[in-house]
């Protein structure tokens, strides 16, 4: 019985403090961020049907810009690394005004670079498209593992056995 007892207290409270389980994590530098919304730069293209003619627009992200009767407001754009398949977004509201005093929002929403079909802006006389975001992307990240570059070894050549190959 008394055994018992001692056992049961040993398991309660151990006279030696467990090693830690989790080791905490070693201090890791922050990791350059892609490129601030504010200055990302949209390409965009539109064209008037009616009299053929074309336009290209870069924007910086929050600018707007007129084109015939609308008024294109730049929200924000997205884009793929250059090491991922390419698929570039950005997000526009678009206005028609037919009068100084009437103005229409037509388009409110997400149009894709690699997809113009996907989310048209469906205008009787106006075509706009997205063509480009241009932004950076760290190089490397927070678990990124660099590979070996090539060119020579710091590893010293083991000895070589000059009887193992006499004949």
């Amino acid at each position: 019985m008394l055994l018992l007892a001692l056992a049961a207290a040993a398991v309660v409270a151990p006279a030696t403090p467990l090693p830690a389980i989790i080791a905490p994590k070693p201090a890791v530098d922050t990791p350059r961020t892609p490129t601030p919304n504010a200055e990302r730069v949209v390409t965009l293209a539109a064209l008037d049907k009616r009299t053929s003619r074309a336009q290209v627009f870069e924007v910086k992200v929050g600018s707007v810009v007129s084109f015939g009767s609308l008024t294109i407001r730049v929200r924000t754009c997205e884009t793929t690394p250059d090491w991922e398949q390419k698929q570039t977004a950005a997000f526009l509201q678009i206005d028609d005004s037919d009068a100084p005093t009437n103005v229409h929002r037509i388009y409110s929403g997400w149009m894709f670079a690699e997809s113009p079909s996907l989310n048209p802006l469906q205008h009787r006389r106006y075509d706009v498209w997205v063509r480009r975001c241009a932004m950076t992307f760290p190089e490397t990240g927070p678990e990124t593992v660099v590979a070996s570059r090539p060119g020579p070894s710091s590893a010293k050549k083991s000895p070589v056995d000059s009887t193992a190959n006499d004949n």
